[in-house]
């Protein structure tokens, strides 16, 4: 009994994998799509019908062509850190309450800061590790900017904690049964947004792959396979950060089809933000972060341990 449940265990979180890679290809096909459309074009529509397994030949593209690396590279962390980069994308999503993985997280919040706070020394790595000037810069201002906001981040989760009183992600779905916590919160989801954005490096807040000054951040040395991997793991957390976001404010009742609806609106709006909002100057992502964000998360994390002492004084 113990082999099978250990086994079915493993077949389900191999499933969620595979299926989660798959998704990532089509999210990446429809910010294509959208893009196109928001600049008056087509975007991909050559690859079979209108276009559709187009993330397949890129798959294929990018897997098939030669992997270079630079001579003066420190070569174990440069092949490494794209590979620890994508580990860490797919493995935070084990922490996400869903029926095919046979388990459930009682300290998930926990486990997703944990994952997240270790997603910004795989940038760094590979930033140092490919010995150039304009990745080192690259790497050096993701992890700013991604400090910056974890600290944002971890207030925010922190005042859910003492909301709903429990690490785990189920407990969303329990509090949310007759009233969504966007509505009663619109100002902490917005927020929480805006965090997420600079999270995954997304555009208003993509400064470690600025074009104009850094050619394209720390990436710029990689090609073929380990470029291919550092996209998959950025997308893989554009899909969990709107999964979170979805659980949190939005009812996260996560059995039902229409939380799947949801995600991929959330999913939209990220790229809808890439294709309207122009890139942010850096010192003002800076400003943002600390003197705006972090007071208004500091003053509800306040508010919220008030408000659950004065329910606790009322029971």
């Amino acid at each position: 009994m113990f082999f099978i449940e250990n086994f079915l265990l493993i077949i389900g979180s191999l499933l969620l994998i595979i299926f989660l890679l798959v998704s990532v290809g089509f999210l990446t096909l429809l910010e294509r799509k959208i893009l196109g459309y928001i600049q008056i074009r087509k975007g991909p529509n050559k690859v079979g019908i209108i276009g559709i397994p187009q993330p397949f030949c890129d798959a294929i593209k990018l897997f098939t062509s030669e992997q270079t690396y630079p001579l003066m590279s420190n070569y174990i962390f440069y092949y490494i850190s794209p590979i620890f980069s994508l580990f860490l994308s797919l493995l935070v999503w084990m922490c996400m309450p869903l029926f095919v993985k046979l388990f459930s997280f009682n300290l998930g919040l926990m486990f997703f800061m944990c994952c997240i706070s270790l997603g910004v020394y795989t940038v760094m790595v590979a930033g140092w590790s490919s010995n150039s000037n304009y990745a080192l810069l690259g790497g050096l201002r993701a992890v700013a900017q991604t400090i910056s906001y974890e600290v944002v981040l971890a207030l925010v989760l922190l005042s859910f904690i003492f909301l709903i009183g429990s690490y785990n992600m189920l407990m969303f779905y329990k509090f949310q049964l007759f009233i969504w916590f966007f509505f009663l919160m619109f100002p902490m989801s917005l927020v929480w947004f805006s965090i997420s954005l600079a999270e995954t490096n997304r555009t208003p807040f993509d400064f470690a792959e600025g074009e104009s000054e850094l050619v394209s951040g720390f990436n710029v040395e990689y090609s073929s396979v380990g470029f291919a991997l550092i996209f998959l793991a950025e997308y893989a957390s554009i899909l969990f950060m709107s999964m979170l976001f979805c659980m949190m404010f939005l009812g996260g009742d996560v059995f039902s089809l229409f939380f799947y609806v949801k995600l991929v609106f959330i999913s939209f709006v990220f790229i809808w933000v890439r294709g309207t909002l122009p890139r942010f100057r850096y010192d003002k992502l800076m400003y943002l972060a600390w003197k705006s964000f972090l007071p208004f998360s500091l003053n509800f994390l306040l508010f919220f341990m008030g408000f659950k002492i004065f329910i606790m004084l009322l029971i």
